[in-house]
This record gives C-alpha cells, sequence and structure tokens, in this order.
C-alpha cells in the first residue's frame, strides 16, 4: 500500500505489539506490516523488579526502539490521536491519517499517577518510590540499602494492574535484603493491598502467606492509597470503614491503571476502556478486521509479559487468516505467569489460565509452581529475559506456539 497505508498497522511497540509483528513476519516474510510508536526505546519491564531489589542494573532492561523493530517493518514515531475502524485507518498525533487492511490494538496500559493526589510531586524523593517505572526502581533498591528501621509501607491499587504479583515481589526482596542485613526486626513493613485477598489464585496463597509471616509483615486487605504527602511523609488510605492516616520512613507506591485514553474513548473498547476483543480469539467484537491484546486488551487474564507472549502467535495466526478472508482458528486460554520473588534466590512461580486454572510449563519435579524453587529464580534471572530479547521479540515461539486452536 502507499505510505499512508499498510496491510497491516500495530498501534504499541511494547512486548505485545514488536512479538506480534515478528511473529506474523515470521509467517508471511515481506508482509506490509507498520508499528506506530512515540517512544524511542523499549523496556524489558519484568527486570524492573529486580532492578529494585538490587539484581539487575537499570541499563540492562532498555534497548533502543530501533534495534527491536523487526525487519522490513515501518516504524511511525507517532502518537496515535484516535481510531476511525469504520474507515479502515487510524489518525496519527500530527493529524494525518493511516489505513489498514488489518489493525494490531497493542498500546499497553496507562499508569495515572495522578490518581493518588500529592503522589506525582513527590515521587523520587522523601522516600516515595515505584518499581513501576524505570527511573525510578534503582530509587528503590537505594532507599531499601538506606533503611535501618522505622515503617516500610508496600501498596498495591485496585485491579487492573500490569503483573499483579509485582507490588508484593518488591516487599519480599526487600524484606530478604533487611533479613541478611539483621535489621528486619526494627522495621514495621506493611503490605496495603486494595483487593480483599493476598494473590488472587488460592492454589499460591499459603506459599506467600509463609513468607507474610517469616518476614513478620502486617497485612492490610481492602486498604487503598489515595494520597500522599511526601515531605510530611504521610500516607492516607481508604477503606470500608473510612479513611486512615499513616507515617512512613520509605514506601512503595504502585499506581491505580487506567487504558490510554484515546483507546478508552475510541469505538474500538468496551466498557473497561480496554479494546473490546473475544477473550479466546482476540479479535474484535465488532470490527473482524481488528485484534487486540497485551495490557491494552480487555481479555480477563493476569496483565503479563508472559501473557502477551502467549497471545502474540494467537493474534499472527488469525489475522494472517483475516487477511486472506478466512476466519479465526487459533485461541488463548487466558495463560499469565507471575513468577513472585520471595527471597534472593527463591521463586514462586505462579502459572494459571483463565478461571485460576493452573497452567504449568513444566513437569513438577522440575519445577512445582506453588512452592518457592531455585530453579524458578535461575529462570527469572537469567533464562527469561534472554528469551524475551532474542526468542519473543525476534518471532521466535518458544513454549508459546499458537495452541489452543479452535474447531475451523
Amino acid at each position: 500500500m502507499s505510505k499512508n497505508g499498510h496491510k497491516v498497522v500495530v498501534v504499541g511497540g511494547g512486548a505485545a505489539g514488536i512479538a506480534t509483528a515478528a511473529s506474523m513476519q515470521k509467517r508471511r516474510p515481506g508482509l506490509d506490516i507498520a508499528i506506530v510508536e512515540p517512544s524511542d526505546s523499549h523496556a524489558y519491564q519484568p527486570g524492573w523488579t529486580m532492578v529494585g531489589g538490587g539484581v539487575f542494573d537499570v541499563g540492562t532492561t532498555i534497548r533502543p526502539m530501533a534495534s527491536v523493530i523487526p525487519k522490513g517493518a515501518r516504524w511511525i514515531r507517532q502518537a496515535v490521536a484516535s481510531f476511525q475502524p469504520e474507515d479502515n485507518q487510524v489518525t496519527l498525533a500530527d493529524g494525518s491519517t493511516l489505513a489498514y487492511e488489518v489493525l494490531i490494538v497493542a498500546p499497553g496500559i496507562r499508569l495515572a499517577w495522578e490518581k493518588i493526589a500529592g503522589l506525582e510531586a513527590t515521587l523520587g524523593q522523601n522516600g516515595v518510590t515505584s518499581n513501576y517505572r524505570a527511573d525510578l526502581a534503582p530509587y528503590t533498591w537505594e532507599l531499601v540499602q538506606r533503611t535501618r528501621g522505622g515503617r516500610a509501607i508496600f501498596t498495591q491499587p485496585p485491579m487492573p494492574i500490569k503483573c499483579a504479583g509485582a507490588p508484593q515481589k518488591s516487599m519480599y526482596l526487600a524484606c530478604d535484603h533487611w533479613r541478611r542485613a539483621g535489621v528486619l526486626g526494627d522495621i514495621e513493613v506493611q503490605f496495603r493491598n486494595a483487593g480483599a485477598v493476598l494473590f488472587g489464585v488460592a492454589d499460591y496463597v499459603p506459599a506467600l502467606m509463609e513468607y507474610v509471616e517469616k518476614y513478620g509483615i502486617h497485612l492490610h486487605l481492602g486498604s487503598n492509597l489515595v494520597a500522599i504527602d511526601g515531605p510530611a511523609r504521610q500516607a492516607t488510605f481508604a477503606a470500608a470503614d473510612g479513611e486512615e492516616t499513616v507515617s512512613f520512613d520509605m514506601i512503595h507506591v504502585v499506581p491505580p491503571q487506567v487504558a490510554p485514553q484515546f483507546l478508552a474513548e475510541s469505538p474500538l473498547a468496551g466498557a473497561s476502556g480496554f479494546t473490546d476483543v473475544d477473550h479466546h480469539t482476540l479479535q474484535h467484537v465488532r470490527y473482524p478486521n481488528v485484534f487486540g491484546l497485551g495490557d491494552g486488551g480487555s481479555t480477563p487474564n493476569a496483565k503479563t509479559a508472559a501473557a502477551a507472549r502467549k497471545q502474540a502467535p494467537v493474534v499472527a495466526v488469525n489475522a494472517l487468516r483475516q487477511l486472506d478472508g478466512k476466519g479465526p482458528t487459533a485461541g488463548y486460554d487466558g495463560y499469565g505467569s507471575c513468577p513472585l520473588t520471595v527471597e534472593r534466590g527463591k521463586i514462586v512461580l505462579a502459572e494459571f489460565a483463565y478461571g485460576g486454572k493452573l497452567a504449568p510449563s513444566f513437569p513438577t519435579w522440575l519445577i512445582d509452581g506453588t512452592k518457592p524453587a531455585r530453579i524458578a529464580w535461575m529462570l527469572k534471572a537469567d533464562v527469561l529475559p534472554w528469551i524475551y530479547w532474542n526468542g519473543m521479540l525476534k518471532g521466535r515461539e518458544w513454549l508459546a506456539g499458537p495452541g489452543g486452536l479452535i474447531a475451523q
């Protein structure tokens, strides 16, 4: 097609968008495909928990966007302003339009820092940090090392958020460091979770509760951070019985998360604001030549890079069939993975599909995901980053082929 039109347009240069584009190219070399992404860098976001725990250097988690754009794909360095699915086109921030035959929507999720009063003004100072931003994760590790007493608070907002286990991963790694340093007994650690349970899949809760008890963590469920005063070191939480303001020496904040505005206000959005797709085929429920995946999709799975890794081949297969005038044949089962770093050197490898059904990738004699394991740590620290950069983003579908085929 012309410069202002392509066979396939992918919105988003994150894990989901790049993986899908690469998978489509692997199946159909020479495919006319464009990726719309304004950022000049690409991040391996699962690594930021490890940065905050002093395991990774933040520089190893970020690479130039140009280095991950699949060869042959056109990179359009702009933001999307709006969608016009009735006209098969996307309007970009500069007012120009981009036509498509098939649209892949993978813009990720927006971190809504502004929803917590006072937070933006104090991030990165006054003991206020978050592993959800690359520039702040090193500050998390700095605070962990500096804290020798007082109160440390770790928060979790209401769902949906990306990597639902990340709020407590940072806490466990911090507690393990304090335990090894001999100061854990001098620190009051609180986990304040807006949700009603420690973790959404019950099979993994017993192992996590063992660590909550081991580290002496004070668990506050149904407690949602609504305001923060950094200079005064005060945080305000809302609960069913009213608001409570507590002091802190350090606080790790996870921001509320919402669909990007240009998506939420578009005809592609469902009631949640995310791309309204069939939960198995990932095809849009109203526009058959539109597909959605990753954190910006409406599927009720855990929003993780592991989910995007499984979704990308499904979208690749079904989108190519749509180009050929055929119906979808590949299906996504809701797989998500959350390697819960319960201590330095051990991980509870949570893997599950729709409905909380356990979906282990390995036999239990090798890795029993419901128990902390050293081999799972090796997978998280050494294997998965390599697979991400050299496999997933290159269209190699190791342990992630388009399974779940449905009848044609």
